[in-house]
């Protein structure tokens, strides 16, 4: 089963039914400190867009409606978003109330349960949101929301609790006080409410200095109102990494990395430098995997027992068997069975299959085609459009010449060929089961069974065989 870090994968989240709560997604804002033509939320983390991560978090807190609220770059967003979310759209950016507010006409009296939440925190996990959540419906008032504290404020509002330890109000950085600047708890903006206590509420919120209405105010309404307001503490900071910069964007892919790595290392893949390794979300490593420095594996893409890869080494969308090693290679849409050794300096192109126990040599390259079992290409060889049998041995330099200029050709070797170095078999062309070409040869015709291809073109000879020895 294959790793995914951003939603939570624990069996109660995923189990529980909430058909009665709706996911409020943030994805409006511009995005001016990221310097980009492209949407703060459209930037990959872990090679996947901020907004569909926080998608797939809603997706497996199980609610029964998620919509997204889009600004910037709304069409794009929207064409991302397909059938996973609903959409509505914030004209204005009048701030996070007004945002909120955007999303009532699709859920005023459809759910009895609201989360909210920003797309641009692509490591929240659903089981951190439900720990709100699950406060917010065992709390006689209106709502619940999420706490961090850290050293650095990063901008985050700050949480001032009362003398009963119920959150009183969140301010905002810039409207903070000295005194409020010092706090260190955080609001990272995660919040559960009634819906309709929400919905009626919203519009009791006064802008600010800016225009702006904050949802953060409603937590003062519902203290003013007399309602206790829990603030739920995260028990991960780098959950709550929010990106406004592209230093922010790398923080959160380092941070990631480190939780997909532990993840694989405490289910026993050494990883030897994780600092190094990157490791796709939909990967599949089994037990006694080594993975050398410097390796990506990315994809759909599967990795036997006790295979070694790296360093330098990526693998993409293949599946490999056990027992492989792979040292300094790139593996694109490929197979590979077990006890395959590969490298240094190779490429697998799309469409390879390498049978078990094939070996490659340094710097050879496969595509659209299959080597059979213990079949060895040495190297400085390029095969492609090729079906190659089993205990092939292909010379150091070999090329089969698979186009001319308009189509592609097959080249068919059969099994215990034997095919010399600087061989170039012009396709479409034959060699049998027990055929040979000599080194350099041009081979233009169907090398049959029990023949060698000698020369330029290449021409026809019986394989001679060895004399007995007749000395006494």
């Amino acid at each position: 089963m294959s790793f995914t870090p951003s939603p939570s994968s624990s069996s109660s989240t995923r189990r529980s039914n909430r058909s009665d709560v709706a996911a409020v997604i943030l994805a409006a804002g511009q995005g001016t400190r990221m310097k980009s033509d492209l949407a703060k939320v459209l930037h990959p983390v872990g090679g996947k867009p901020m907004v569909m991560r926080a998608v797939d978090t809603a997706h497996a807190l199980n609610v029964g409606r998620t919509v997204v609220v889009v600004g910037r770059d709304g069409d794009a967003v929207r064409a991302l978003l397909g059938d996973g979310a609903e959409s509505v759209e914030q004209g204005e950016l009048l701030g996070t109330g007004h945002a909120v507010l955007q999303a009532e006409s699709a859920l005023r009296d459809q759910v009895e349960w609201v989360v909210v939440f920003y797309a641009d925190m692509p490591l929240l996990r659903a089981e951190t949101i439900a720990r709100v959540l699950d406060a917010a419906q065992a709390n006689p008032g209106p709502m619940a929301m999420l706490t961090l504290r850290v050293p650095d404020p990063r901008g985050f509002g700050r949480v001032v609790r009362g003398p009963d330890g119920g959150v009183l109000a969140i301010v905002e950085e810039r409207e903070c006080t000295p005194d409020q600047l010092a706090i260190r708890e955080l609001n990272p903006g995660v919040y559960a409410y009634r819906a309709a206590w929400l919905w009626d509420n919203l519009k009791a919120v006064r802008p600010k200095s800016k225009g702006e209405y904050y949802l953060t105010d409603l937590v003062e309404i519902a203290a003013a109102q007399g309602h206790g307001v829990p603030g739920i503490e995260a028990d991960d900071a780098e959950e709550l990494i929010g990106v406004n910069t592209r230093v922010h964007l790398a923080e959160a892919e380092t941070a990631l990395r480190r939780r997909t790595n532990a993840h694989w290392m405490l289910e026993g893949v050494t990883i030897q430098d994780p600092a190094t390794t990157y490791i796709g979300e939909s990967v599949n490593l089994a037990q006694d995997v080594t993975i050398l420095p410097n390796t990506h594996l990315e994809g759909q893409t599967s990795i036997g027992p006790h295979s070694i890869l790296g360093p330098n080494t990526t693998v993409r969308a293949s599946r490999i068997g056990a027992h492989c090693l792979i040292n300094n290679s790139v593996i694109e849409e490929s197979t590979v069975e077990d006890h395959v050794k590969i490298g240094p300096y190779c490429h697998l192109r799309p469409k390879a299959h390498l049978c078990e126990g094939a070996h490659l040599g340094n710097f050879a390259e496969v595509k659209n085609s299959r080597l059979g079992k213990k079949t060895r290409m040495h190297h400085f060889s390029y095969v492609g459009d090729a079906e190659v049998g089993d205990d092939v041995n292909i010379g150091a330099g070999t090329i089969t010449v698979n186009y001319d200029g308009k189509n592609k050709h097959k080249t068919t070797i059969g099994d215990h060929a034997f095919i010399g170095s600087d061989s170039l078999l012009i396709a479409p062309v034959t060699v049998q089961h027990d055929a040979r070409t000599a080194a350099g040869a041009v081979v233009t015709k169907d090398v049959p069974t029990g023949k060698i291809a000698i020369g330029v073109p290449a021409r026809m000879r019986d394989i001679r065989r060895p004399e007995p020895d007749d000395k006494g």
